[in-house]
């Protein structure tokens, strides 16, 4: 592509840009030849990523530029909007961990979001996306669709609702809410990667993994390109103020996990039941903590015997994700916008196994396949 052809194209400010989706939705950009210049704002550092080649190679290009930032500060805000027009700005830059104090919650979803959505309306620019969660609807085995009721079930959640509502309030900047579903990809380590984790750590202890409830509790997926994807193309297509879910068509369930997992790594699956269940709902933090004790010790072992020293890698999983709280999404309405179509349709054990390739390349993940 010429300078002159380049010059042309939206430039496009990308927030949280060196984090898990934002630099598939870099990658996106680049590999389709989507726009003008790119600038990611992160706090993280690519070289500190964990950036595979492929992606390092699109943060070492002309095309993007990298501004080390914390986002909450108005002073970096101002360097980071400066020098350029931004056409877009994609806000990937809230906190994703669970677990943590509300008060983090509050500083790095809500102010973050909210100080950014502002300047990006003072600055003038022509469309504003904020990828929110699913979590923020009332929870249930019926998928719920965009109009459904709103009831937050985690802390992260919450501050994340609080955002939309401040953006419903903005009449001077045009933005889309994006709702996904767990994601789950190349680099993921929060969302699907706990999970797959946990029942990594069972071929080290030998024990069966049982879950709390029944194979029916939905955990609904979507793959983190169908979101890079599904992004670009509300940025262009959608109306001002639009929200739309994303979720793949394949319903996710404990059960689907629990048949993946059982075929990745030949271990023994079940559930608890509701009866045990709803006992151990009543005493969820010291379950919790037991659980993840008991996860950690033979994941730990596991990167001692393959000698990785470091990892961004963890079984933890908050108190907030063993209750009954079903995630049960309706993603199809997007599909109706101009012809968006979902090229992970469904979680299978492929698209597992192409996210523990990518952290086994890394050095991050014990190469327990070898033998295979």
């Amino acid at each position: 592509m010429s300078s002159s052809e380049e010059s042309k194209l939206p430039n496009v400010l990308v927030l949280g840009g060196t984090g898990f989706i934002a630099r598939h939705f870099v990658r996106y950009l680049r590999a389709n030849k989507l726009c003008g210049k790119i600038r990611v704002a992160d706090k993280v550092l690519p070289v500190m990523a964990y950036l595979d080649d492929t992606f390092k190679a699109d943060y070492e290009s002309d095309q993007v530029e990298f501004k080390q930032s914390n986002l909450t500060n108005e002073s970096h805000l101002k360097r980071v909007f400066a020098d350029e027009t931004w056409d877009y700005v994609v806000n990937l830059a809230a906190e994703t961990k669970f677990g943590l104090e509300e008060d983090v919650y509050k500083q790095y979803i809500y102010k973050l979001s909210t100080i950014c959505a502002k300047y990006a309306a003072q600055v003038g620019c022509k469309r504003f996306i904020e990828v929110s969660t699913a979590q923020v609807y009332d929870t249930g085995n019926k998928p719920r669709k965009e109009g459904a009721k709103i009831k937050p079930f985690t802390k992260l959640s919450i501050q994340k609702r609080l955002v939309e509502e401040e953006l419903e309030k903005m009449d001077n900047l045009d933005y889309v809410i994006l709702r996904p579903a767990m994601v789950y990809g190349q680099g993921d380590i929060n969302g699907l990667a706990p999970r797959i984790i946990v029942a990594a750590s069972y071929v080290k202890s030998k024990d069966k993994m049982k879950l709390l409830w029944s194979g029916d509790m939905k955990v609904n997926t979507v793959h983190v390109e169908d979101v890079a994807r599904a992004i670009w193309h509300v940025l262009i297509n959608a109306e001002k103020g639009a929200i739309y879910n994303l979720a793949d068509s394949g319903n996710t369930s404990q059960k689907t996990l629990n048949l993946i997992f059982e075929k990745i790594f030949k271990i023994k699956t079940g559930f608890h039941g509701n009866l045990i269940s709803k006992a151990a709902a009543l005493k969820l933090t010291a379950v919790a903590k037991m659980a993840n004790d008991n996860h950690m010790s033979p994941w730990s072992e596991m990167c001692k015997d393959y000698k990785i020293g470091n990892t961004p890698l963890s079984p933890y999983l908050d108190k907030e994700l063993l209750y009954n709280k079903p995630l049960c999404i309706n993603g199809t309405a997007i599909t109706g916008l101009n012809g968006f179509k979902y090229l992970h349709p469904a979680l299978t054990e492929e698209g597992v196994r192409e996210e523990l390739d990518y952290w086994i390349k890394l050095g991050k993940f014990p190469d327990i396949f070898k033998e295979e």
